[in-house]
């Protein structure tokens, strides 16, 4: 008989996986607690962007005309626990209020609701990203409060989507890691994942502690790569270098690579910063600090950009006050492809900026009806033409294909002075120049 799988919490993370997982043939109960966006999976909509993602709902959410109807939304954890043999935690973790460690309560809420329910054999597999010794806690927890004891079991499964990418990295990722404690674990996960494993995609077994790691690692190395060729760009604004020419000529060295070395306003988003700041506060804990002291001065870095690109506006405009001075930014969600603008270096920018009396107006393909729930002092505008239309500088800071498509000369046509700062370092300058932009990059004050 094949598996039954259930996925608790439906947000970002768990309606991919939903979905996902009803593609790869399963039938999939999702689980949440918020009424209203029940009922948006239910109609086959979901309440993020992501590109594929509402296709691929509505091809297996049940009651959706044509679809296959493997996929079912409840609120009910008894529902979930008598359906499941696979029962996967995909909740937030976000940072706590006022400090660098995560919150887990979301986690520690979902596995206290879910453990009464589970009277058999099942397979608990959290995928949230979580401080390390979380899994070992839980497990415990589980055997202690489910009434099947030890044969409700606990596995770690990390998740690694990128934001604008998830449907494909969940469908055919990159790397399935898995911490287990039993055979059982093992070859259950294996059976979800049979599909992409027999695709070519590496399968790694390893034991609760590191399968933890592995997510945050991975982050970290992310996000020191980032912050390591904004520290560059800082370097070449001093000694008039040209950061954009050193990231490619160091990137062909297989060593270091290519990708992530694109200098610019930094990196945001619900993960790379909440993840990074968790990590040093759980090191911590362990009375390994030390260890991972260098994290501090990449958040430290990656924040310093934002402040950077304001003083970069402020020059550009002669050196006083924002006061009177019309600013166009071109981007508001922390990348393209998403409307997500948690901890956006753009929306941050914009409203440095916007705070200090310049009159800010905003526009982004996707992230608006976030950024106005965020900002909703900012202007807004309903196309990059209207956002520009009377600006005495252009900040580019998101860098959605639609902003490198743009016409200049269109463009120039509207604004009140030919000005413009690349904050993602993604414009040609000699297209920009050509149509008598004056053009302004971070980390290539001379390019």
């Amino acid at each position: 008989m094949s598996l039954k799988i259930t996925v608790i919490g439906t947000g970002y993370l768990g309606a991919t996986h939903a979905a996902a997982m009803a593609e790869l043939g399963f039938e999939v109960l999702g689980l949440d607690v918020v009424p209203e966006k029940i009922a948006m999976l239910q109609r086959g909509e979901v309440p993020m962007y992501e590109p594929g993602l509402e296709d691929l709902l509505r091809k297996h959410v049940a009651g959706i005309e044509g679809s296959t109807g493997r996929l079912r939304f409840t609120m009910d954890f008894a529902e979930v626990g008598a359906f499941g043999d696979v029962h996967f935690v995909c909740v937030n973790t976000p940072q706590r209020h006022g400090e660098y460690a995560c919150d887990m309560s979301y986690v520690d809420s979902a596995i206290a609701s879910l453990a009464p329910h589970l009277a058999g054999p099942a397979l608990v597999v959290g995928k949230s990203t979580v401080p390390v010794g979380s899994a070992d806690r839980l497990a415990t927890y589980l055997a202690e409060h489910a009434p099947a004891g030890a044969d409700a079991e606990l596995a770690w499964n990390p998740e690694f989507l990128r934001e604008g990418f998830a449907v494909g990295d969940t469908l055919h990722p990159d790397r399935i890691v898995v911490g287990v404690r039993s055979e059982r674990a093992e070859k259950l996960l294996r059976e979800v994942y049979a599909t992409p494993v027999g695709e070519g995609t590496p399968f790694v077994v390893t034991d609760f502690p590191t399968a933890e790691l592995v997510k945050t690692s991975a982050n970290s190395f992310l996000a020191t790569k980032i912050s390591f060729i904004n520290a560059m760009a800082e370097v070449c604004e001093a000694a008039g270098g040209d950061v954009v020419k050193l990231a490619e000529a160091i990137g062909y060295d297989d060593r270091i690579g290519r990708k992530f070395l694109r200098a610019g306003i930094g990196f945001g988003g619900g993960c790379l910063p909440k993840d990074i700041r968790a990590f040093l506060a759980r090191a911590g804990e362990l009375g390994a600090d030390q260890a991972l002291s260098f994290l501090r001065e990449i958040d430290s870095i990656n924040m310093r950009q934002r402040g950077q690109m304001v003083e970069l506006a402020r020059e550009a405009l002669g050196g006083g006050s924002f006061l009177g001075k019309r600013v166009a930014v071109l981007g508001a969600s922390f990348k393209p492809d998403s409307d997500d603008v948690r901890d956006s270096p753009a929306l941050n920018v914009a409203g440095q900026i916007h705070l200090q009396g310049g009159q800010v107006t905003v526009y982004d393909p996707k992230g608006m009806g976030n950024a106005r729930q965020v900002f909703p002092t900012l202007g807004y505008a309903d196309s990059a033409v209207e956002a520009v239309r009377g600006a005495d500088v252009v900040l580019h800071l998101t860098e959605w294909r639609e902003f490198r498509e743009l016409d200049p000369a269109a463009l120039g046509e509207v604004a009140a002075a030919r000005l413009i700062l690349d904050g993602r370092n993604a414009l040609d300058p000699e297209v920009w120049r050509k149509a008598g932009w004056s053009f302004r990059a971070m980390g290539r004050p001379t390019a």
